[in-house]
């Protein structure tokens, strides 16, 4: 049976296994690989690239004591779609091969505008190549083989190297009499970052209460999957810090706290039913009352801090995404993060211990396609804003939180 006489029928890429990556306009070229046992007939050979945005949730609601219904919702949206054939039957509708070993090769160009390839809860996006054997008297014989999308995201354009800031206050009103104003004044140097990268964070927390509160900060992800008119949002923890507690009375200053960002997806801005969205939160457990938060946006790019431009210019032009980082890897893996909840939440939670810096844990944080990533090939350039651990006394002047 000609069953028997295929050896292997796989499609191969060219790039960097086990899953090349690719950005938009780029060229995707590969083979199609057929190893015959014996000489045999074969069909037409087809080829198909596929990418497709999808999402998909359900909601099940009460309707009543005793009557519930589940309401579903689903949308896609197509990315490429290209076809090829690459070999056609000779006469009739069958080819005689010879025994031993065929390639067939392809290539297509990706459209120029491509979303970056994910994997969450309630969407993903994905992209692959499938070749299709048609053979007489027989089922027809299938491959697959899937390969990754990035679309570039430049942090060195002015609008991501602006620095963020902002101010948040309350009034604490406890039953037991914990009152006073408790109040957050926090700046990041720019919006921009890529993974690997620390972000120094400067806050001020004033405690006008009769108790302690405690300072965090976290980088939150929220994915937001949208389908007829409906959305849905998942969030989920990617880093945090833990600042010592703030005696009553007193304040405290954040000179630059290190946050690094671990390896996470970049951000997903243009796609039309699936977000990615970062921010930077910094908030204050206060004893007895909902927590003060204070939000700061974040964009996870792809194209690192030129080391020598100018803060107010642009110099993606001068650089392309590098996509060899996705295929390294260390051994340490990275503690996961805590959950949301336990880091925004309006009610008042266990507290957030700081993660060791030295453990262990076979958990990685969930989110996109390459969450698995260690360490990138890059490091990021010195931070031009970083302060002088021992600066000469001076010099020593107190820090501006709102310029």
């Amino acid at each position: 049976m000609i069953f028997d006489k295929v050896k292997r029928f796989a499609v191969l890429l060219d790039g960097p296994e086990p899953e090349p990556a690719f950005s938009g306009g780029q060229a995707v070229s590969g083979t199609v690989l057929l190893e015959l046992a014996a000489a045999a007939r074969v069909g037409a050979l087809h080829l198909q690239a596929l990418g497709c945005a999808r999402v998909h949730w359900t909601e099940s609601r009460s309707a009543g004591s005793s009557t519930a219904y589940t309401q579903s919702y689903s949308e896609q949206v197509e990315l490429v779609n290209h076809r090829d054939m690459l070999l056609a039957p000779d006469s009739g509708d069958a080819t005689t091969l010879q025994p031993g070993r065929h390639e067939f090769p392809f290539s297509f160009q990706l459209p120029t505008t491509l979303v970056t390839s994910f994997e969450g809860k309630h969407g993903s996006v994905r992209y692959c190549v499938k070749a299709k054997l048609h053979r007489p008297w027989g089922t027809a014989k299938r491959a697959r083989k899937e390969f990754t999308v990035i679309e570039p995201i430049d942090i060195n354009t002015p609008a991501l190297l602006e620095p963020q800031a902002g101010v948040k206050e309350k009034m604490a009103r406890a039953w037991y009499c914990n009152r006073g104003p408790v109040s957050i004044t926090a700046k990041i140097d720019r919006k921009g970052y890529t993974p690997g990268e620390v972000i120094p964070v400067f806050a001020e927390i004033d405690n006008g209460t009769s108790r302690p509160v405690v300072p965090k900060a976290a980088i939150i992800q929220t994915q937001t999957f949208v389908a007829r008119g409906a959305r849905k949002e998942k969030r989920s923890v990617v880093a945090s810090i833990v600042g010592e507690p703030v005696a009553a009375g007193k304040r405290e200053l954040w000179q630059g706290r290190a946050l690094k960002i671990p390896p996470v997806g970049p951000s997903i801005l243009q796609c039309r039913i699936l977000h990615v969205d970062y921010s930077l939160k910094v908030c204050v457990d206060i004893p007895g009352t909902s927590k003060l938060l204070l939000e700061l946006p974040l964009v996870i790019g792809t194209i690192p801090l030129h080391p020598f431009g100018s803060r107010t210019s642009s110099v993606g032009s001068q650089y392309s995404v590098n996509l060899d980082w996705l295929h390294m890897a260390i051994s340490e893996q990275p503690e996961a993060p805590p959950e949301y909840s336990d880091v925004v939440s309006e009610e008042t939670g266990p507290s957030l211990s700081p993660p060791p810096q030295e453990s262990r844990s076979s958990q990685a944080p969930e989110g996109p396609f390459f969450a698995y990533i260690q360490e990138f090939r890059y490091r990021p350039p010195p931070l031009y804003s970083e302060v002088d651990p021992n600066p000469p006394l001076q010099t020593i002047r107190r820090r501006c939180m709102t310029c």
